[in-house]
C-alpha cells in the first residue's frame, strides 16, 4: 500500500514505535500463577508471592503456551501436549534439553529440583529422580537424547522449527 507523500513520515514513525514496542515486550519475563486468596489465575511480569502456586513462567526466548504471538500449531500442541522439564542446577544434560526446547520455540514449564520435597514429588509422579525428565503430555522421557525428544515433539504436533504468527509452513 502506498501512502501519500504527506503521510509517509507518520507511517515511518508508527512502524518504528510498533517495532520498539514488540522488541521490549519480547524481552520481558511473564509469570502465570494462581492467587491463593481468590483462586484466580494471574498473569504478571513479577514473580508470584510466596503462597501462590506458579503455573508457568516464560522468560526471554520462551513464550507462555497461551501467548497470542505463537503460531496456531504450537498453541494447539501446547494445549493438547504441554511440555514440562524437570531439571536441577549445574546439570549439563538439563541445559541441553532446555536449549533444544528453546531452539524449537516450544513453550514449556521448567521445574527445578531444589529440595527433598521436590525430589519426592518427582519420584511419586514418574518413579525416578534422575534429571532431566521431560513430560510431553502423558509421555515421560528420562535423560537427554535429542533424537527421542525431537520425535516425541514431532508426534505431539509441535513445529520442527520456530515460526512467527505471520509465516506459513
Amino acid at each position: 500500500m502506498a501512502y501519500p507523500a504527506s503521510r509517509r513520515p507518520y507511517a515511518c514513525v508508527l512502524a518504528t514505535l510498533l517495532s520498539l514496542t514488540a522488541a521490549s515486550a519480547a524481552a520481558q519475563t511473564t509469570y502465570r500463577w494462581i492467587d491463593p486468596t481468590t483462586g484466580r489465575t494471574m498473569i504478571t511480569d513479577t514473580p508470584p508471592p510466596g503462597g501462590a502456586r506458579q503455573v508457568s513462567r516464560a522468560g526471554p526466548g520462551q513464550r507462555a503456551a497461551d501467548s497470542p504471538e505463537l503460531p496456531y500449531a504450537t498453541r494447539r500442541a501446547a494445549q493438547l501436549f504441554p511440555v514440562t522439564l524437570y531439571s536441577s542446577a549445574n546439570c549439563p544434560p538439563c541445559d541441553e534439553a532446555r536449549a533444544l526446547l528453546s531452539q524449537r520455540g516450544i513453550p514449556f514449564t521448567e521445574k527445578i529440583m531444589r529440595s527433598e520435597a521436590d525430589m519426592d514429588e518427582l519420584k511419586a509422579l514418574v518413579g525416578d529422580t534422575a534429571v532431566p525428565i521431560l513430560l510431553i503430555g502423558r509421555q515421560t522421557l528420562k535423560g537427554f537424547e535429542a533424537g527421542s525428544i525431537g520425535k516425541a515433539l514431532d508426534l505431539a504436533g509441535y513445529p520442527a522449527a520456530p515460526t512467527t504468527t505471520g509465516e506459513r509452513r
